[in-house]
């Protein structure tokens, strides 16, 4: 073979290493388990909701996409839904256990937003906390 060659050989091979790091080391990654990550926050839900009602953004900055372990009292619960005082939604993956109307719980889950429309905080991924 001819150096020039040799040269787009090594190109083509480094070029083909770059994008195998970059799909395995960049993109192709597990998803989160939110059940066993550390809570970034551990909030009341009153507070919770006290900073999405002053200011969305700033909380929107301090919360969106985070682990947050929150108490509160269960205003309702369905099979994979409970709202928590003060309008907080809280989506489970499994039926939650021992969510029952009035009862104290804390609930840890990754915040993804506020909806505007129904005025409410919204979590995913919850799980109850022992």
């Amino acid at each position: 073979m001819t150096k020039k060659k040799w040269i787009i050989a090594a190109v083509v091979v480094l070029v083909g290493l770059g994008a195998l790091y970059g799909y395995y080391g960049y993109l192709y990654k597990d998803a989160r388990n939110i059940s066993t990550e550390e809570a970034s926050f551990a909030i009341p839900s009153s507070k919770l909701a006290q900073d999405y009602a002053a200011d969305i953004t700033a909380s929107d900055a301090k919360y969106l996409n985070k682990t947050i372990a929150i108490t509160g009292t269960v205003k309702s619960a369905d099979s994979m839904v409970v709202m928590v005082d003060p309008g907080i939604v809280c989506s489970f993956d499994q039926k939650p256990a021992g969510s029952k109307t009035g009862e104290r719980v804390t609930i840890k889950g990754r915040c993804i937003g506020y909806d505007e429309i129904f005025g409410e905080v919204k979590l995913d991924q919850c799980t109850i906390s022992e």
